[in-house]
């Protein structure tokens, strides 16, 4: 999974004050890749409250963000 706000449905809209990305990218320079088991590690970590979750929608994805 690629995270990169450019590429995100989402950027510039409320999503983005309750999403892990912009702590991650503040501490990053520019987009970066997170394996299948850091992604699921987040989402469990979001799901037990302990971190924002990430409501990235990429920008050729139809649906919309969850949450």
């Amino acid at each position: 999974m690629i995270i990169d706000c450019n590429a995100c449905k989402m950027q510039a809209t409320t999503a983005c004050d309750s999403c892990i990305v912009p702590v991650l990218l503040h501490q990053m320079a520019g987009p970066f890749e997170l394996s299948t088991e850091e992604a699921e590690a987040f989402d469990n970590l979001a799901e037990a409250g302990l971190v924002a979750p990430l409501r990235l929608v990429q920008l050729n994805d139809e649906s919309a963000a969850t949450g």
